[in-house]
């Protein structure tokens, strides 16, 4: 799980990179930001999780990207579809709401590593 973590962190880097352009760039950077360095940390300092606090504010973070999610989650129909992705409203709130997922569905892979740390 450590090494799926490494990996993840290092794409939500990637991400968050591709968005210097976007009108909402900054915005998309550190929440991506945020997102990679849980997921570096699960990968190369797991026994830091061992600390309340720490676990604490992963599982805020993890319920914050849950309720990203739910607020971002694209209202268009067939938001799947590639076509949908290019206009440029239907587009970017399908985007917004595909990041937020991705970004969810990675935290997973941190929150595992927490569940076996603190199992022991």
């Amino acid at each position: 799980m450590r090494i799926l973590s490494g990996i993840l962190g290092v794409l939500l880097i990637v991400f968050a990179a591709v968005q210097w352009n976007d009108p909402d760039g900054p915005m998309w950077m550190v929440i991506y930001g945020i997102g990679a360095v849980w997921c570096l940390a699960a990968a190369l300092l797991p026994a830091i999780y061992r600390i309340g606090a720490v676990a604490g504010l992963f599982m805020l973070c993890l319920i914050a990207a849950i309720a990203g999610m739910i607020w971002f989650w694209p209202e268009v129909s067939d938001w799947w579809d590639i076509d949908v992705w290019w206009p440029e409203v239907t587009g970017e709130t399908s985007r917004e709401g595909m990041g937020m997922m991705v970004l969810t569905l990675f935290l997973l892979a941190p929150a595992l590593v927490l569940r076996s740390v603190r199992r022991g």
